[in-house]
């Protein structure tokens, strides 16, 4: 069945979001997956959609795109619902995921030829060839799809996002499989997409660096339910303890001991003194360890990374 031919202008006119989600709930018998979500992503705004495992993130991927109808709210793209419009609004919005599957018997150049002919591109063949070059698997396009790598079905499921070339992105775990390399160049190429077409993008990744790299916002997720969202330094600062590391050369244990008394999070490993502690008290640390005469030869201060809060919040 051919998509319909879209309506939909690829300028923005009057519209703060591209995406609006409002009130979306999705539940499964007495299990709430998705628990009244709402959000909205602008135009060229690459947004982060995390997570743990079973927090609802795929689900909600799968609302978005119309595939799972919501127990109750709203999802809009460019003004218009999804509900009633889905046919149109698709035409504009593409997705890629690890985990899905193109038909295994057929090759690459097939299954993508299928989905040129759904969106009705045109020259078709050329824009196959063009977006297979974009992410270095032209020499795939005659293999069949059962015998390609993760990493290789995953820059193929990327050329199948970009063929009609999108105004929306739903990308789940875009770079999962692929050499730092490959991976790298992915990154490069979603950003330099948005810079260029201002491609709008909900991204969810487990590498924290990439998000960090990758995303303007971030909303986290967890058992169904929005428990944060800031940009990826916002949320990192909202975890208070930072990790002070010395070398000590001499007073190790005097170390530890004031660390105790000021119930300070203290561990030794040799020369090695690792102190967790609140970042507006490291002045006071350094100066405790001044009066008490504690030498060191080295200091670092590593600071809360959208990880720690990660770590934090699945808990």
């Amino acid at each position: 069945m051919r998509l319909k031919k879209s309506s939909i202008e690829r300028k923005m006119v009057n519209m703060n979001s591209i995406l609006e989600v409002k009130d979306l709930t999705k539940k499964f018998d007495k299990f709430t997956a998705v628990d009244n979500i709402s959000f909205s992503v602008k135009e060229g705004e690459i947004v982060g959609l995390l997570g743990p495992n079973g927090a609802g993130k795929t689900t909600t991927i799968q609302m978005l795109l119309g595939v799972l109808s919501p127990t109750s709210g709203q999802i809009s793209y460019f003004g218009k619902q999804l509900a009633s419009n889905r046919g149109e609004i698709m035409q504009q919005v593409n997705f890629s995921s690890t985990y899905i599957d193109l038909p295994w018997r057929l090759s690459v150049f097939e299954n993508l030829d299928v989905i040129a002919r759904l969106y009705g591109i045109a020259e078709r063949k050329e824009r196959i060839r063009e977006v297979l070059k974009i992410f270095g698997v032209e020499d795939l396009m005659n293999k069949k799809m059962g015998d390609l790598s993760s990493g290789q079905k995953t820059r193929i499921f990327l050329t199948k996002a970009f063929l009609n070339r999108p105004k929306v992105l739903l990308l789940d775990e875009p770079t999962a499989s692929l050499d730092p390399d490959v991976a790298t160049k992915v990154r490069n190429f979603l950003i330099q997409e948005r810079e260029k077409n201002k491609t709008t993008m909900l991204f969810t990744s487990h590498n924290m660096i990439e998000v960090e790299e990758v995303c303007d916002r971030v909303i986290f997720i967890n058992h169904g339910k929005i428990i944060a969202e800031d940009t990826p330094r916002g949320l990192a600062r909202k975890v208070k303890l930072s990790e002070v590391r010395f070398i000590i050369t001499d007073g190790i244990k005097r170390g530890l001991s004031l660390s105790e008394k000021n119930k300070w999070k203290a561990k030794a490993e040799e020369r090695v003194l690792t102190i967790s502690i609140n970042q507006e008290e490291i002045a006071r640390l350094l100066s405790v360890f001044a009066d008490n005469k504690i030498e060191y030869s080295d200091i670092t201060i590593e600071k809360p990374t959208l990880e720690d809060f990660f770590l934090e919040a699945s808990k």
